[in-house]
């Protein structure tokens, strides 16, 4: 069964006709080719799918696409401006956090949600909140040191 939909994407709207069982982060990647969001584990263990929906961290891939109408969603193809790089994605280049990248999308959207809400974090609470986005290059360090550096300018 199909269902016309309008997600609003990055401060755009999209009409599409997909499946009803279709997960936000296969519409996102296969429908609209914003690839940025990247497809794990499918089950919500692994983060690397997170997206911002009304600026809270979810994991797209547990998300119908259906669920998501008249939510604003962002994702990381959103937060760059005039081809500049948003602070937080700067904050992981400088600070080499990127690694291979994998998880990078999903880290620094659940960093903007942090920073958001709370501008000047503890260690602690960055950790927390980059909890649910596992890092495969086992580098948590760097991408702490990265956030925190957000915090500082």
């Amino acid at each position: 069964m199909k269902k016309m939909i309008t997600l609003n994407i990055n401060n755009q709207e999209y009409d599409l006709v997909i499946p009803v069982n279709r997960t936000l982060t296969q519409v996102l990647r296969e429908n609209l080719k914003l690839t940025g969001t990247k497809q794990g584990c499918s089950v919500g263990d692994c983060g690397s799918c997170t997206v911002l929906m009304d600026g809270q961290p979810v994991n797209s891939c547990l998300v119908l696409a259906v669920e998501a109408e008249g939510r604003a969603i962002q994702t990381i193809e959103g937060l760059a401006e005039d081809g500049k790089l948003h602070p937080i994605q700067q904050a992981f280049v400088d600070q080499g956090s990127i690694q291979c990248g994998f998880c990078s999308p999903g880290m620094i959207l659940s960093a903007k949600a942090l920073l958001d809400k709370n501008p000047s974090p503890t260690g602690p609470e960055i950790r927390e909140a980059i909890s649910g986005n596992l890092c495969r290059c086992t580098g948590y360090q760097k991408i702490v040191d990265a956030i925190e550096s957000v915090t500082q300018k």
